[in-house]
């Protein structure tokens, strides 16, 4: 296996342990409000208020499980590690600049949400450069 994509596995096999491990979390800590959307309606889980008043402790929680989730970034990053994954399984470059963008989405989460594994993406992010500068440099 060349290096290229080896880097690019790696990438995308981070983002797929980091999008696939939010989602176990929020499923072993807030199962009861993710399985209270369907005994609601799925329409409960982020429902339109236009009242404008008070909200509920109850239904800030469930925005706040909404949005941890499946409204969160872990799909799209667990899709996007599965995208990787199964380019550089094809021979395909991924552009530097989308490691850029992961690895400073990354860097800017991990410092507003510190404590945070969001720090580990940027490691994607280095390797998906990393992956396309070997490209360049190979001459292919």
């Amino acid at each position: 296996m060349d290096s290229r994509k080896r880097l690019l596995r790696w990438a995308g096999g981070i983002m797929v342990v980091l999008g696939a491990g939010h989602l176990s979390l929020l499923a072993l800590f807030a199962w009861g409000d993710v399985t209270g959307w369907a005994d609601r309606g799925l329409w409960a889980a982020v429902p339109l208020e236009f009242t404008g008043g008070a909200q509920t402790v109850e239904s800030l929680q469930n925005k706040l499980v909404f949005w941890a989730g499946p409204g969160g970034f872990a799909v799209p990053l667990l899709l996007l590690g599965c995208l990787i994954w199964h380019l550089a399984g094809q021979g395909v470059a991924v552009p530097a600049g989308l490691g850029w963008g992961v690895a400073a989405w990354c860097v800017l989460g991990g410092v507003l949400l510190v404590p945070s594994p969001f720090f580990a993406g940027t490691v994607s992010g280095a390797l998906i450069v990393l992956a396309a500068r070997d490209r360049l440099s190979s001459g292919g």
